[in-house]
């Protein structure tokens, strides 16, 4: 699976399909089911540590037919396949705003669904319309963004078994030149802060309220601290990256580190905001 995520970590999966469209995903899922095989449905990766031993069972993911835009009036809808940036661009093209924090984070539109993904003040929530989702009876139903239950870093779609197969965002028409320059401003911020140039899984902590992850693990005194291949970034203290041939333990072993360290020293309780699948 390390060819899969972004970190560059993982064992193997016992079966990986890439299902085309959404009856291909429904008779995937109602073959597991007969059989009590486990299946995990994924992104593109960005925001997933798998663990050494694999993921038993199947592994789902969005197939390239799962990477198609529309765009009518105010509204761009995207297939949950599709990556924020390429979103983000296909609406400056066509001059809608709104869209321009996502720009950068390496995931896909249904990843940002599925985490309501923000950065720079805005959120996934403050532009999503409504999505579509295949439910645990493999029907398709569409969600309107109450119906999401969106909050920081969080959604129905980690409460309830649904697949999220498209989503469609509604924004605000401007000038195309305005958001791209918000869109390079947002990207300088980006290479200046964050360890770019190293797999990593973007922000591994959420963020505890009154307080930033990176700026506790930073005082903390654990910038650069290092567990085998997996480092605390000493550009962003937020972020954990593979430095070489990091394992999962070596990531999991560090992250106990901050969340103990942190709690001793500020009595504040560090949350994970990477999801962490498969067998040791």
């Amino acid at each position: 699976m390390k060819e899969h995520t972004s970190f560059k970590i993982g064992g193997p999966a016992d079966v990986f399909v890439a299902p085309e469209d959404p009856e291909d995903i429904k008779a995937i899922i109602e073959l597991c089911r007969q059989d009590n095989i486990p299946f995990l449905v994924m992104g593109r990766g960005s925001n997933l540590l798998v663990r050494d031993g694999g993921i038993r069972g199947v592994v789902i993911k969005l197939g390239e037919r799962f990477k198609v835009m529309k765009v009518k009036g105010l509204r761009i809808t995207a297939a949950a396949g599709v990556t924020l940036s390429s979103l983000v661009n296909e609406a400056a093209n066509h001059g809608l705003g709104g869209l321009e924090f996502a720009h950068g984070i390496p995931g896909t539109v249904g990843g940002a669904l599925f985490m309501n993904a923000g950065a720079y003040g805005g959120e996934i929530k403050d532009v999503v319309e409504e999505a579509e989702a295949l439910d645990s009876d493999g029907n398709i139903i569409t969600l309107g963004n109450r119906d999401m239950k969106l909050g920081y870093r969080h959604s129905i779609f980690q409460e309830r078994p649904m697949v999220i197969l498209k989503g469609t965002f509604i924004l605000k028409k401007e000038p195309s030149h305005e958001i791209r320059e918000r869109i390079r401003d947002y990207n300088r911020r980006r290479q200046k802060k964050q360890p770019l140039t190293y797999p990593s899984a973007g922000s591994v902590f959420k963020r505890p309220e009154g307080y930033y992850a990176g700026k506790l693990i930073q005082d903390a005194g654990l910038k650069g601290f290092r567990v085998g291949d997996a480092q605390v970034s000493e550009l962003h203290c937020g972020f954990i990256i593979n430095v070489g041939n990091a394992t999962a333990r070596d990531v999991l072993q560090l992250m106990d580190h901050i969340i103990h360290t942190v709690k001793e020293k500020f009595q504040v309780e560090l949350s994970p905001e990477i999801r962490v699948v498969g067998e040791e």
